[in-house]
């Protein structure tokens, strides 16, 4: 046979096997196409959605102090170390270990190796003092925004906290000026979540915009609506999310949230009132879970003013506030009249102090007493919009109103979005302001301290909305914070309740019983008694019919 022979047959079965070849190849990517497409259309985005009544403020957790924020931000950054999901202990986090000096003062952390920020920046010892220098330093030039938190928890900046430093790569050491009990506890607070250093120098002020943590879930997008968007963090160090995203939406409206519930709207409701949880419960198709009484609802004096400076008139005001139809009016029936500012479920709470016995004609003789015998006028801030603490506020406004007008005080409420009326207290503008905690920790401090520390009265930064000075009361709040023997503490946080009682610089109303319900296909969600849990847990799961 013909060389030229050979190379016709060799050209023709080169012809073909390419010809296969190109046909192989396009079958082999139309498979992996129907393949991708078949895992795509298996797996749909799983979406936990969230109403509650208000939007956040601001998802920067260091410069917030609503629990609408601290809602979002739980899931977005970690703390050094963390409370259990029963808020009981603090556990291991971002520090996987840490030690204390004998004098209590000196702190060693050891920062867990391998975690990157949302950003893919590493987490080291530097980034964590990076942190703490912004939360603590008012010169540092990404100090911007009030700290109330690092404000309240370490008095002032820096207050008790000397020097924070690297000792390696890995650990960071923190030393007090003097011994703090509630340290530990307060580092697990979702207000010292550890942020990106290149995220605090991109964006600065506008990080509660853009947040960038190390978190279980990133952020995506947050609409004029109220609606907030975070994804699952592939990345994160520690148990990954069982849902692909969280959706927090805001629903002002109690029984819309219920109806968006029952709907499938949404998978969890905050905050509902007794009269729907008690619907709620009839639903084959939902389920209640309820938050342990950790909060109190209170009414504050603006002691400089030329009328409430006066304690015959602040016991006059107590003389007039029935707490039983006060609850009627604008509470359920899972709420409870407080008596004092320690809510009955901790450990320090003095359950020998007695609430101001309703006595109108009681009220208008201490008014006489100190000369007011014609009708005064009084401003009372509060809220448009629910808290945990407070589900109807205008109702409880409407209600004091109505009572302090039987003897003699006109009470004029100024009703305003929860935002402005946080910027208002923050400055003491107002006569008489609605204010409430949710507890962060299981400490009396995060309470008494919180409220009556004459440290929280600066402007801008007020959590002591009383305006209240007392140098007895400082003092032993003072005390209490650097002892670690709980029972010398808690007859110290007795003290300071007798004190209180006797002074009248604020009035506490009621403790409530947050409400939350839930769609039967979320699994696993556990309510923290601090009223923000993290939801990298939770999962969506369908029901067996």
């Amino acid at each position: 046979m013909s060389r030229l022979k050979w190379y016709g047959i060799g050209l023709v079965i080169g012809i073909v096997i390419v010809l296969f070849t190109s046909v192989l190849q396009i079958k082999t990517n139309l498979i992996a196409d129907l393949m991708h497409w078949w895992e795509f259309n298996q797996h749909k985005e799983t979406a936990l959605i969230i109403g509650r009544a208000n939007d956040a403020i601001g998802l920067d957790p260091a410069v917030v102090t609503d629990q609408e924020s601290l809602k979002v931000t739980i899931n977005l950054y970690d703390t050094l170390v963390v409370y259990d999901r029963s808020g009981a202990s603090v556990e291991p986090s971002l520090a996987e270990s840490w030690s204390v000096s004998d004098n209590g003062l000196v702190w060693h952390f050891k920062i867990r190796q391998g975690v990157v920020f949302h950003d893919n920046t590493p987490l080291d010892a530097q980034a964590v003092i990076f942190n703490f220098n912004r939360w603590m330093d008012p010169s540092n030039p990404y100090h911007a925004g009030h700290f109330s938190y690092w404000n309240l928890s370490f008095g002032g900046f820096p207050g008790i906290v000397d020097h924070v430093r690297a000792i390696s790569d890995d650990v960071v050491e923190i030393k007090l000026s003097e011994p703090y009990a509630p340290f530990l506890n307060t580092l697990a607070m979702p207000a010292f979540g550890i942020a990106s250093p290149e995220a605090i120098k991109t964006y600065n002020e506008a990080l509660k915009y853009k947040p960038v943590g190390t978190g279980p879930f990133i952020f995506e997008s947050w609409n004029e609506n109220g609606e907030i968007k975070l994804t699952k963090n592939s990345l994160y160090w520690g148990a990954k999310p069982k849902v692909d995203a969280l959706i927090f939406k805001s629903i002002i409206s109690h029984r819309e949230r219920y109806v968006k519930l029952k709907g499938s709207e949404i998978h969890i409701a905050y905050d509902l009132p007794a009269q729907i949880s008690n619907e709620l419960e009839e639903e084959d198709e939902l389920t209640l879970s309820r938050r342990p009484v950790f909060n109190v609802g209170y009414l504050a004096f603006n002691m400089s003013n030329k009328h409430l400076k006066l304690a015959n008139v602040r016991e006059a005001i107590g003389h007039m506030i029935d707490k039983d139809a006060m609850i009627e009016a604008a509470f359920d029936a899972t709420t409870r009249p407080a008596s004092t500012f320690v809510p009955p479920v901790l450990w320090g709470h003095h359950e020998g102090i007695e609430s101001i016995a309703y006595d109108v004609d009681e009220a208008k003789r201490l008014l006489r007493k100190v000369g007011i015998r014609e009708t005064i006028e009084l401003n009372l801030l509060l809220m448009d919009s629910p808290r945990e603490y407070f589900p109807n506020p205008v109702s409880l406004g409407l209600f004091l109103k109505d009572s302090f007008a039987k003897a003699g005080i006109d009470l004029h409420l100024e009703i305003l979005p929860w935002e402005e009326v946080i910027a208002k207290s923050k400055n003491g503008d107002y006569d008489m302001v609605l204010a409430g905690w949710n507890g962060d920790v299981a400490d009396p401090d995060n309470f008494l301290y919180n409220f009556f520390a004459s440290e929280n009265t600066s402007k801008g930064l007020i959590t002591n909305y009383s305006l209240y000075h007392n140098q007895e009361v400082d003092n032993l709040l003072s005390q209490a914070r650097q002892m670690n023997d709980q029972s010398f503490r808690e007859s110290l946080y007795r003290e300071i309740q007798e004190l209180i009682a006797l002074e009248i610089p604020a009035i506490p109303l009621i403790h409530t019983m947050p409400t939350i319900g839930l769609s039967k296909t979320v699994k696993g969600f556990v309510p923290h008694i601090s009223g923000v849990e993290p939801l990298n847990l939770v999962e969506l799961k369908e029901v067996a019919k």
